[in-house]
């Protein structure tokens, strides 16, 4: 109980104090948008939903994230506009973040290539409940914390905060090749409840992929064929520096996949395991929907016994190209290809 219980507060403490850290998906291929703004409208469809939820090491409880977007591909014009939205919810004292941000892509290329940049600009709201949190004359020494004690500590005034925020990326794929970056908090916002300055600190995300067909001499649709794709995804935002490398193996409606992820100070994080598979698949129409599960098993010196490990759901809809595809070129290769 004791340790159960500290461990409690250490990640409230922690979900207050820390410089404002992204949350990580495991599942960074099916939440293309917050990985890159530029891969916003790089499908081949109309219309694309996709919706992603972490439960960050369940049996601690209370640190819920959640990201959903809806893009619409634009060919005419080589691009697309998009709608994010992202919510945290860390620790005891409900520190609760929404996010809503409009998305817009281009994209250059010819039958090699093809090169996408992607602007992002929306409004986040931070905010916590102090009447949720513990502080040190609510513990006694021999029995712990005591329900229904009040604090005699001195809270800030505000416990809400609006401010604009910014984002920026790119993308390229040639061949079997993506690579990617994005930099998030251009603006480096004010985030602070006291009046005291305090800056989102800007978040850097690079991507690469390689696709590598198991079926190269078959003539058969890319349905039909087999790939394995190798990934690696890495994150620096302020002092904090993340890098996932793997790889998913995909058959026609379903792929799994293999993970390694670093922590910030560059030691063992977790290991992931994914599975996705499609709900739905219209090979005539290009309709698709499909479900994605994932798993971390923490490697940390936090352990996986005291957390469970971390669950990852998924679920993406997309509807089929409905309008003539009048592209400015055609036959280039795609992000949809790798995700």
């Amino acid at each position: 109980m004791k340790k159960g219980f500290l461990l409690l507060i250490c990640c409230m403490v922690a979900a207050l104090l820390a410089k404002a850290q992204d949350n990580v998906y495991s599942q960074f291929f099916n939440a293309p948008i917050y990985l890159n703004p530029a891969l916003n409208g790089q499908f081949d469809g109309d219309l694309r939903i996709t919706a992603n939820y972490r439960n960050q090491w369940s049996s601690v409880g209370n640190l819920n994230y959640m990201n959903a977007s809806v893009d619409y591909n634009i060919p005419k014009f080589n691009g697309g506009v998009g709608l994010m939205f992202n919510r945290s919810n860390e620790g005891a004292a409900a520190f609760v973040k929404n996010s809503i941000a409009g998305v817009y892509s281009y994209s250059i290329g010819s039958d090699d290539y093809t090169l996408s940049f992607g602007l992002q600009a929306g409004i986040t709201n931070r905010q916590v409940d102090y009447g949720k949190l513990i502080f040190g004359d609510q513990i006694d020494p021999r029995l712990g914390y005591m329900p229904g004690s009040s604090s005699n500590a001195e809270t800030p005034g505000y416990n809400s905060k609006y401010y604009f925020d910014s984002g920026f990326g790119i993308n390229l794929v040639t061949g079997n090749i993506m690579v990617g970056g994005a930099v998030q908090h251009l603006n480096r916002p004010d985030q602070s409840f006291t009046g005291t300055p305090s800056a989102v600190p800007m978040r850097f995300t690079a991507h690469a992929s390689y696709r590598i067909d198991l079926n190269p001499y078959d003539n058969v649709d890319d349905i039909e064929k087999s790939y394995i794709i190798p990934s690696v995804v890495m994150y620096k935002q302020d002092y904090a520096n993340t890098i996932s490398g793997g790889f998913e193996y995909k058959r026609k409606n379903i792929s799994a996949g293999l993970w390694y992820r670093t922590d910030n100070q560059g030691g063992s994080n977790a290991i992931v395991v994914s599975l996705v598979f499609d709900l739905i698949f219209n090979r005539d129409t290009g309709e698709k929907m499909k479900f994605g599960l994932s798993h971390d098993a923490s490697t940390s010196k936090i352990g996986y016994s005291n957390t469970s490990g971390t669950t990852e759901g998924s679920l993406s809809y997309q509807t089929p190209m409905t309008r003539e595809q009048d592209y400015r070129y055609s036959g280039g290769p795609r992000c949809y290809h790798f995700y």
